[in-house]
């Protein structure tokens, strides 16, 4: 029996007097979903640990790691760059003085002068204000054509776990496809070991095709594998300040993607989950690491818990660890 994961990234956010997004969304097919499975909290952010995709990727896939990780090396294998030998990639973020992500026309614009500023380094323009450094000493730029350099920190790597590799998501030894766009969570599924497709029209962002990640998830499920989605659009949405924006990519990814893929677990007897690595606040644009809402239904899974995958509406509801998920899947 397959199992499907899908991940919103993003998509919970701290509790207001106003409605979340999540709150605020139409979302029929995951009603549904919390309707006939059950409905948790999940801790996708280990004590010690800042929440983003780096962490609660690999903790949702069973690679809870050690330590921080590292995002270099993750752009990179998104990136497919390689790193040679005594050297090491790193993430910057170029940032107008107020705190506002560039675009990536603005990056591509500053990248001569970056690869200026850095001569012994390798230079490469990502997704909107992103770019990967690599080379062997850690890159001491903070300013740059009038933009601010933010540089991520080192941290540790990820090593194989799914597939025959190791104990991940997929114990039994299938296979785990990972459809997703072209940022992290590709470089992620990457370094685990993971099937990664990306869609030629995904973007990872607000205007990325759901349509054709449906469609790859639905293929890998006719192949019997495992099938994790990552959608990147809350998180985008949230990052950009606007609540409306995040709204429309739940509904959005409830309409395109929850609702066919729920039809074809239904079909198989697959076991479906949705939920999120961590949470994204469209007021500030930070990331939150409190517990996440988490629906899992199938076979055997008992109706219980909270009618609407909401923060609010799961406040009361048990908090489980990652481990829960495999366990929950299998």
């Amino acid at each position: 029996m397959s199992r499907i994961l899908v991940i919103l990234d993003g998509a919970p956010e701290p509790v207001r007097a106003r409605p979340t997004s999540l709150e605020a969304a139409a979302t029929p097919e995951l009603d549904a979903l919390c309707a006939e499975g059950t409905v948790i909290r999940l801790r996708t952010t280990p004590a010690g640990f800042a929440p983003g995709s780096e962490t609660g990727v690999p903790v949702l896939l069973g690679a809870e790691p050690e330590a921080p990780l590292g995002r270099g090396p993750i752009e990179a294998a998104a990136a497919g760059v390689s790193v040679s030998e005594g050297h090491r990639a790193w993430r910057l973020d170029l940032l107008h003085r107020d705190g506002r992500r560039t675009s990536g026309e603005e990056v591509r614009r500053v990248a001569s002068v970056l690869r200026g500023e850095l001569p012994r380094h390798r230079v490469v323009p990502l997704r909107g204000h992103r770019v990967l450094v690599v080379g062997a000493t850690r890159p001491g730029v903070r300013r740059c054509g009038g933009l601010e350099v933010v540089v991520w920190p080192d941290g540790s790597t990820l090593a194989p776990t799914l597939g025959d590799a190791g104990p991940g998501l997929d114990a039994s030894g299938r296979p785990v496809t990972l459809v997703c766009g072209p940022g992290a969570a590709a470089g992620i599924g990457r370094l685990l070991g993971a099937r990664v497709v990306v869609p030629r029209t995904a973007t990872g962002d607000v205007d990325s095709d759901l349509d054709a990640k449906a469609s790859a998830a639905l293929l890998a499920l006719r192949r019997g594998d495992d099938v994790v989605i990552h959608l990147g659009a809350p998180d985008e949405a949230a990052h950009r300040l606007n609540p409306e924006a995040k709204r429309a990519a739940i509904e959005d990814a409830d309409a395109r993607m929850v609702a066919p893929l729920r039809r074809a677990a239904q079909a198989v007897g697959a076991t479906l989950a949705v939920t999120s690595d961590h949470g994204t606040c469209p007021w500030t644009g930070d990331h939150d690491a409190d517990p996440v809402p988490l629906v899992v239904a199938g076979p055997d899974v008992p109706a219980a818990g909270a009618g609407r995958l909401t923060e609010r509406a799961v406040a009361e509801a048990p908090v489980e660890d990652a481990p829960f998920l495999a366990g929950a899947l299998a």
